[in-house]
């Protein structure tokens, strides 16, 4: 098993929410109560992006 670095999104992971969820620096331009435009075009239109999984073998 290995850990994914902080600014790394894992596999199945969208980069974006990743880097959102562990980067403070993501929303330090914020106001307090302010909403962040890109999290919000995220929960209005979804994932455009996940980091793909490794393929398994045909096993």
């Amino acid at each position: 098993m290995t850990v994914a670095r902080p600014l790394e999104a894992p596999p199945g992971e969208c980069p974006q929410c990743w880097q959102h969820a562990h980067d403070r620096r993501a929303h330090r331009d914020l106001k307090p109560r302010e909403d962040c435009p890109q999290c919000v075009d995220h929960m209005v239109n979804g994932h455009p992006y996940l980091v793909p999984k490794p393929s398994k073998g045909w096993w």
